[in-house]
């Protein structure tokens, strides 16, 4: 009789746990959808970017550098692409948004360099120190560099998140996705962003303050003021 009851007992306490099991999964693959519809009509080509008007910046999220300072091809397409649309007149400042955190690490540099040598003016050209996330990308964009109408410049897999945020925290923004090639790794990458599209969704709704804020330089004035790292 003991055993019976113990047995229906686990039966239940199992049906149970599975029972949470969809739960969580329904709930994360809710939100990971609900992320992807609300952004995807802000997906924009290059040409339509162009015809957009009173764009404030192309905000070009940073990714891996190498040790000698050369760009990642994730990096590279990035920054390729947020060339494209500064020659094509979508917008008259490029924002480079990425982790300085350490001396020896400075994705911004290298990405500020990679536009000199594609002919955009330095000054037209300002370095995001500080962004250690996409979330705290956006969030600068907005509070340091009072950006109001953006393009953001990363991976169609990415860029879905970085338009959630951007709507959140108010931002005008649209999308144009750097995808030139296939990335090693990016299926692992994109089981990742989906658990990340989720952490974001929660972030958007409290709104914590970035690791570092400052005075405000904003997007139209000179990106040599950027220069100094700190």
């Amino acid at each position: 009789m003991k055993t019976r009851r113990l047995r229906r007992l686990l039966l239940i306490c199992l049906i149970a746990a599975l029972g949470l099991c969809l739960l969580g999964a329904g709930i994360v693959f809710g939100i990971d959808a609900y992320v992807l519809h609300s952004t995807s009509a802000q997906m924009l080509t290059t040409q339509e970017a162009a015809l957009l008007e009173d764009v404030d910046c192309i905000l070009v999220l940073g990714c891996k550098v190498h040790s000698d300072g050369a760009p990642s091809a994730m990096l590279e397409d990035r920054l390729r692409r947020g060339v494209e649309l500064f020659h094509a007149g979508a917008a008259p400042k490029l924002l480079m948004s990425g982790d300085h955190g350490t001396m020896t690490y400075n994705e911004v540099q290298s990405m500020k360099q990679y536009a000199i040598d594609h002919e955009i003016p330095s000054s037209d050209i300002f370095m995001d120190h500080a962004g250690f996330s996409t979330y705290e990308s956006i969030y600068r964009a907005r509070d340091i560099f009072q950006a109001k109408k953006i393009i953001i410049v990363t991976q169609k897999y990415h860029l879905y998140r970085a338009l959630y945020i951007a709507a959140a925290l108010g931002i005008e923004a649209y999308g144009v996705d750097a995808d030139y090639r296939s990335y090693s790794g990016q299926t692992a990458r994109d089981i990742r962003e989906i658990l990340a599209r989720n952490k974001d969704f929660f972030t958007s709704i409290f709104q914590p303050k970035p690791t570092y804020l400052g005075e405000a330089i904003p997007i139209w004035s000179n990106g040599d003021l950027t220069n100094d790292s700190h």
